[in-house]
């Protein structure tokens, strides 16, 4: 099929999904999913009907294009937030909270699933991979809920630097998991080298390669003075962190390809831009160019997220068609993602919790901080899409157990989501009344007016 034709249709059809979601009052990228889950059962109906696989291979390639660029740009704007200056302003508190609820996402998910697989004699690498994606969080939809009810106070203050680093977290954890699970995926010797050295060569390589393109990329936007050719130069180099880390991934050592991931590579890129700045005019334009390429990527993350949810369809439909050479039944799958929502939930809560009472965090925060922070969608999305293309984790289902798994819990996670997040911010307080005044201000926590003082 024509290939850009069906990106034309994809993109008509994720743009009326909007208007649909929006009388439930529902996010877009759960519209987006939904359209795109649409798409591909008819297209699966549709090839099967006719014998062929045009319509699915058509998908399937234009997701895994999509897929790697416009994780690229949403890595880039995760790099945007590591500003030296606003690290300093949050300060270890903030780190401390968002480690331990990012690390208590892992360990539950990570050890549930273990116990999970042992049981029932399936790969541990599912258990680790899910674990690592657990970490990843959604700001679009918290963020969306803060605007939409206008919420403000202490935990929003809160809320706001731990999203923003969560994801970057979670990226380093990811590309540690990997290294790990193709060791077991592949049968090969658990060795120092290949835990350890692999892996740390993989993230090394991913943050020099992008610190490198960040500080050329720093020099070259002073020989273009306009916007548009800005614009131009960070998408360029955002290609080239995404492409670079494919390139790069032809290096083998011992025996063994390295995985440069593009998602630290790009996360560098955006950090190096932003720090490389030092006087307010260079700031401004730094701040500029960003805005820049967040009105120019609207369209291609509203493709990534319809392809994605076309990819749930037919990552669904392979478990469903190798049910006879493939280990990973339709019932395992559906208790993995049971267990992924429960352990993952539970971890983000607990770790959250523990994260404010050990830094003395006020009452409300420490309640209802964790809620807040269940949505997932785009980095946690493009982890597992990663997963499903590398061809370790093809052999007996792995990637498409593992997509079909994180997209049904992005699409359950995005339509409870923002009434948690509303319901949190409500009970703390947040949201104004009926005469616009904020019930946090009228009761405040004894903590906070001690940290004011």
């Amino acid at each position: 099929m024509n290939q850009v034709l069906f990106l034309g249709i994809l993109l008509l059809l994720g743009l009326m999904s909007t208007r649909i979601v929006k009388q439930v009052k529902l996010p877009n990228v759960t519209g987006y999913l939904i359209i795109g889950l649409l798409v591909a059962v008819l297209c699966i109906v549709i090839d099967t009907l006719t014998g062929t696989k045009t319509l699915t291979e058509s998908l399937n390639t234009l997701n895994s294009f999509v897929s790697d660029v416009a994780l690229g740009f949403i890595a880039l704007s995760i790099g945007e937030e590591f500003k030296l200056a606003k690290l300093k302003q949050y300060g270890m508190k903030i780190i401390s909270i968002t480690l331990l609820q990012a690390f208590g996402a892992v360990i539950l998910v990570d050890v549930g699933l273990v116990i999970f697989c042992l049981l029932t004699n399936q790969s541990l690498a599912i258990a680790i991979c899910l674990g690592a994606i657990a970490t990843a969080t959604a700001p679009a939809a918290t963020i969306m809920v803060i605007n939409q009810y206008k919420a403000k106070g202490p935990l929003v203050d809160i809320l706001l630097p731990v999203v923003a680093f969560d994801d970057a977290v979670g990226l380093i954890v990811f590309a540690i998991s990997i290294a790990v699970s193709k060791v077991i995926v592949t049968g090969s010797p658990i060795t120092f080298m290949s835990v350890c050295v692999m892996p740390l060569l993989e993230i090394l390589g991913s943050l020099l390669l992008g610190f490198v393109l960040g500080l050329i990329m720093h020099f070259i936007v002073r020989i273009f003075k306009s916007r548009d050719n800005h614009a131009i130069t960070l998408i360029a180099f955002t290609l080239l962190g995404v492409g670079g880390c494919e390139a790069l991934s032809q290096i083998v050592i011992d025996g063994q390809a390295l995985e440069f991931s593009n998602l630290l590579c790009c996360m560098m890129i955006g950090a190096a831009y932003v720090n490389l700045s030092k006087d307010q005019h260079e700031k401004e334009i730094v701040d500029r160019d960003f805005g820049l390429i967040s009105h120019w990527t609207p369209f291609l993350f509203m493709l990534f997220f319809v392809l994605s949810g076309c990819h749930l369809a037919t990552a669904a439909e392979e478990i469903f068609m190798n049910q006879s050479s493939s280990s990973i039944s339709i019932w395992i799958v559906v208790v993995t993602l049971v267990l992924y929502l429960v352990l993952r939930s539970s971890g983000k809560y607990l770790g959250a919790f523990i994260g404010c009472k050990a830094t003395k965090r006020q009452k409300t925060i420490t309640h209802y901080l964790g809620i807040t922070l269940l949505p997932q969608a785009g980095v946690a999305i493009g982890m597992a899409n990663q997963i499903s293309g590398m061809e370790a984790f093809k052999e007996g289902g792995i990637g498409s157990a593992i997509v079909t798994v994180v997209l049904c819990a992005t699409l359950i996670y995005e339509l409870v989501g923002p009434l948690l997040t509303k319901w949190a911010l409500e009970k703390s307080g947040e949201i104004p009344n009926e005469n616009g005044v904020y019930p946090c201000e009228e009761n405040p926590d004894p903590i906070t007016l001690n940290e004011k003082k």
